[in-house]
């Protein structure tokens, strides 16, 4: 696969960008710490940060970490109208843009020499265009891969540019901490901390054998590569996502099953709506909890086949929950998150499952009919009334 040799790949990445939509629209939010979400941190400006406020931390104890921050409600239609605006000025850069989540994006500039002038010019042009046009600060990284282009942006937060050129690629990279390869988590980092190994540089001299034995093959032979900014992956315009979730905070207060059952059918009705929408199938339900002790837990199950049926995934979702009773008893639960992933086209696969009388695709296809003309909340579970749905992140549309 062909990889420029010239450092031609941006990384866009908004910063804090929650909290900034926040701050650029209520003046008196600039330059204060704010906190987004009550229950949980959804996001933290960068005065909050410093203060060591960090997503997903509860909401009690950011407040006890920064006692005079303000903490708003989520907004997420102004999040999702913020995004579209970033969005086009990304696509009036250059036509080559894969969008990673709401509030970042690879872009491919390696074409555009001519008419806008060499990468770097390019990027300062999209950072003041993101301000002007949508008021928010905005970092890019730029770099020969898309690895290292990501790296940089990391590196320069926040509201920064940083270049890293092709000669000058592994002396940037190799004394950075483990923590910046992709796919290093606390569990990784601490088997190569325990060996003495703290720098991407160590990490590079041990060589792919020993990284393999230490890791297994999967990981060993990635670390191995990215430890010498080896990616061939290209911007790809049609990459779609890989899954979608959903959560909701609970507070503290006991939960009794029955009422955990009706939080849990309500996000399985949004999510497979959303994958019918989206003419998706999903493989793998993933469960995800926070306790009163602020411990967390995930559940997941892949089943044989992919779907899109609402009580297919709720049957599967259930029995998650199910196993993870008992902890939810002894622990409390302040926060229970549903995930679908493995997510496939609809029209490249054949369904072969067997579906329950009154629960297969004609009545989730009447249900989604009637939802689309009259709203999502027109007709619902009876466990559902009154109840306020959880809360779901804006996505960026498939392409």
């Amino acid at each position: 696969m062909f990889v420029s040799s010239g450092a031609t790949i941006l990384h866009a990445d908004l910063d804090a960008f929650y909290a900034s939509v926040e701050q650029r629209d209520d003046r008196r939010l600039r330059g204060r710490p704010v906190i987004v979400g009550g229950g949980v941190v959804l996001a933290a400006s960068y005065e909050a940060k410093a203060c060591g406020v960090r997503t997903a931390m509860s909401g009690r104890q950011a407040r006890a970490l920064c006692p005079e921050a303000v903490v708003v409600p989520p907004r997420m239609t102004a999040y999702s109208t913020a995004s579209k605006a970033v969005f086009e000025v990304f696509r009036n850069t250059t036509p080559l843009v894969e969008g990673i989540s709401i509030d970042e994006a690879f872009l491919d500039v390696g074409g555009l020499w001519r008419i806008a002038g060499p990468p770097r010019d390019i990027a300062v042009g999209l950072r003041r265009d993101v301000l002007e046009q949508v008021g928010l600060p905005i970092t890019v990284g730029i770099a020969r891969t898309k690895f290292l282009a990501k790296v940089a942006s990391a590196v320069a937060k926040p509201d920064g540019l940083l270049l890293v050129p092709p000669d000058g690629e592994l002396e940037f990279l190799h004394p950075l901490p483990v923590e910046r390869l992709w796919g290093v988590g606390k569990v990784t980092a601490a088997t190569l901390h325990g060996m003495g190994i703290r720098t991407v540089g160590e990490v590079a001299a041990l060589g792919e054998p020993l990284l393999v034995s230490i890791l297994g093959r999967a990981t060993g032979r990635h670390l191995h590569a990215l430890a010498h900014n080896r990616d061939p992956r290209v911007v790809d315009t049609g990459r779609r996502r890989r899954s979608i979730g959903s959560q909701q905070a609970l507070g503290r207060r006991p939960r009794p099953p029955e009422e955990l059952d009706a939080i849990l059918a309500g996000t399985v009705d949004r999510l497979a709506g959303r994958l019918r929408r989206g003419h998706r199938l999903c493989r793998t339900v993933v469960l995800r909890l926070r306790f009163a002790d602020f411990t967390r837990a995930t559940r997941s199950h892949s089943m044989a086949e992919p779907t899109e049926h609402t009580a297919t995934i709720l049957r599967t979702a259930r029995g998650l929950l199910a196993e993870a009773l008992p902890m939810i008893t002894e622990k409390g639960i302040t926060l229970l998150g549903l995930s679908l992933s493995n997510l496939q086209d609809d029209r490249s696969v054949q369904l072969a499952l067997p579906f329950e009388a009154g629960s297969g695709p004609t009545l989730d296809a009447a249900l989604d009919s009637v939802r689309g003309r009259f709203g999502s909340r027109s007709v619902t579970r009876a466990t559902q009334l009154g109840r306020e749905p959880g809360l779901s992140v804006p996505l960026l549309p498939d392409p």
